[in-house]
């Protein structure tokens, strides 16, 4: 633990990942504009949070699974692609809780897991009703359809990030290094904690995923959204 400790308290730490994900993101932003530029904005800024909160990691998985250069689409690709678009919404709601809860109230653990858990919840919840509502399903449908669907994976994804970012944190405030590597490093935990379970929640036919992004309708984009429960999809692309 105390090596752990000295790592996350090294300004190289920090440094070093600011080096990795800022031309990472670079890459990817002009990749979805230009050989990519046929995604919906929606996915545009989900990969862009993804490599925003996990630099190269986030930048594999969308050269892996979200661009239309892919030699082939499968189940693990379609819940790498669904695990981001759970991870964009869900990562800004725990950004928010995790500062304004353990960063400038500093409140105790009970009560910035609970925040934090809440805003992520939201903001993963809204980022999957949206577009269910966008592509005419109605309100009542994308509300329980959504909820079915993404409540396992944003669970499991909270709870792993957001304890461990207690933890690795250990009461730093909002001012020490520690704050922010921990934080860096558990937004990434709880995207591969969250992973398998959209693997599940696709092979078992609970939520669709997402298109192929070499069959995205260039001039529509359907099928770039998350689905949620698999019968609110009837009739789009499969």
């Amino acid at each position: 633990m105390d090596a752990l400790a000295r790592f996350l308290d090294s300004p190289a730490f920090l440094i070093g990942w600011i080096v990795l994900m800022v031309p990472s993101l670079v890459w990817t932003l002009r990749d979805l504009f230009t050989r990519n530029a046929h995604l919906m904005p929606l996915m545009k800024l989900v990969w862009a949070l993804t490599v925003l909160y996990s630099g190269p990691i986030g930048l594999m998985i969308y050269c892996w699974s979200g661009r239309k250069e892919i030699a082939a689409d499968g189940l693990w690709r379609r819940a790498a692609r669904s695990v981001a678009h759970c991870y964009s919404g869900c990562g800004m709601g725990e950004i928010l809780g995790v500062i304004l809860a353990a960063g400038l109230l500093s409140l105790g653990a009970h009560w910035v897991s609970v925040i934090t858990f809440s805003l992520a919840y939201v903001f993963g919840y809204a980022l999957t009703v949206g577009p269910l509502v966008q592509d005419g399903v109605d309100l009542r449908t994308a509300l329980k359809d959504a909820a079915i669907a993404e409540t396992p994976s944003i669970t499991v994804m909270e709870v792993t990030a957001i304890g461990i970012s207690l933890w690795l944190a250990g009461g730093a405030g909002i001012g020490e290094l520690r704050f922010w590597t921990a934080l860096i490093v558990s937004l990434t935990c709880g995207l591969a904690a969250a992973y398998p379970v959209n693997v599940l929640l696709i092979r078992y036919g609970v939520k669709e995923g997402m298109m192929d992004p070499r069959m995205t309708d260039h001039g529509e984009g359907h099928g770039d959204h998350d689905h949620g429960a698999a019968h609110a999809g009837e009739g789009q692309h499969a």
